[in-house]
């Protein structure tokens, strides 16, 4: 609940989204899914939350598919924008073509199954991708993953054009860019494994609170740029840079879900926000601070829903941007007036 609890704020604060958090007492598919059909009526959208693979993929696709109201699951489709828009300039920055990038993945969970595909609708290639799982690299040969997980089957069948049989340190030979979305480290991801991948190598240690790899070790290993979920390193990979803006821009149309082209709409519009502000090899993405990301992504995003036919109201990418940056104007002031009056508390201290 406190973590649903600081979700809603940040909903509110950073896209001005009145949301309010519902834990369910079930872990039965069914059960979460007849629960959000049965509470339409009473939503805007429903963001999904902590929910474990495979069934996390099962209810969403069930839900998008059986709902009238845009459902959402931010460690899927909002953990897969925030680092397609990284991987896009840090791409810049290290001056490679995302297209002719290998791509090597360190975990098969739902978080970089919905990277993997976020990033190929953003220019890079299925067949230069290599993803890992606890028994090694993803292939044709591996119909264990075939019944049960048929996400990873999807992976053997259109990533890994090679081939490759092995392991996590046999995938990352020769990579340009790493995206680890597995077990806290250190030591998930080995320095000696990096020093393998290509020049200029890009890495993305998205474990909290521990990285993969720390990023000092990465860099000594060779790693040109690092990006890490903390938010006390550069470069914080973070789903709120994602989930407030896009929110705003699909509520704002009355979008009937979030497609994979608005999710791309609003990688570009991240990358682009940062791209304004100056890249550097420590500032790939925005921070939550650059506030002004998020009316421009919630522009994107409705936009993108308007032309693919799937918005309700339709409304000019002008007339969105105005609308967003006032009404999270408004939520940010109120925030900041409840925080002056005590109403809203400060936290205690440590």
């Amino acid at each position: 609940m406190p973590v649903m609890e600081g979700k809603s704020l940040l909903f509110k604060y950073l896209g001005g989204v009145d949301a309010y958090p519902i834990c369910l007492g079930t872990k039965d598919p069914e059960k979460i899914i007849e629960t959000v059909k049965i509470l339409q009526p009473s939503l805007g959208g429903v963001n999904l939350e902590d929910i474990s693979q495979p069934k996390c993929f099962y209810i969403l696709e069930r839900l998008r598919a059986e709902c009238e109201i845009p459902v959402w699951h931010d460690d899927q489709q909002g953990t897969g924008t925030i680092v397609a828009a990284g991987a896009i300039n840090a791409a810049k920055m290290v001056g490679k073509k995302p297209s002719e990038m290998k791509a090597v993945f360190i975990g098969a969970g739902a978080a970089n199954i919905a990277i993997s595909r976020i990033m190929q609708v953003s220019g890079f290639k299925w067949g230069n991708m290599v993803m890992c799982d606890s028994k090694g690299t993803l292939h044709l040969g591996r119909e264990d993953t075939k019944a049960e997980y048929k996400e990873k089957w999807f992976m053997c069948e259109h990533s890994n054009k090679e081939g490759l049989v092995g392991t996590p340190a046999d995938a990352m030979k020769g990579a340009d860019i790493v995206v680890a979305a597995s077990k806290p480290g250190p030591g998930t991801v080995k320095p000696e494994w990096i020093k393998g991948m290509a020049d200029d190598s890009i890495v993305f240690a998205t474990a909290n609170p521990i990285p993969e790899i720390w990023p000092w070790e990465a860099k000594e290993a060779g790693a040109k740029i690092v990006a890490t979920g903390r938010s006390d390193f550069p470069n914080q990979v973070n789903n709120s840079l994602g989930f407030p803006g896009i929110f705003r821009g699909t509520l704002d149309v009355k979008a009937r879900t979030i497609s994979d082209t608005m999710c791309l709409a609003a990688v570009l519009e991240i990358a682009k926000t940062a791209e304004d502000n100056g890249l550097r090899e420590d500032y790939i993405v925005p921070t939550m601070d650059d506030w002004e990301v998020f009316p421009r992504e919630a522009a994107a995003v409705g936009t993108a829903a308007v032309n693919e036919g799937l918005a309700r109201e339709k409304k000019s990418r002008k007339e969105l941007y105005e609308l967003a940056s006032v009404i999270i104007k408004r939520a940010r002031d109120q925030t900041k007036y409840l925080m002056k009056g005590g109403y809203i508390l400060p936290p205690p201290k440590a």
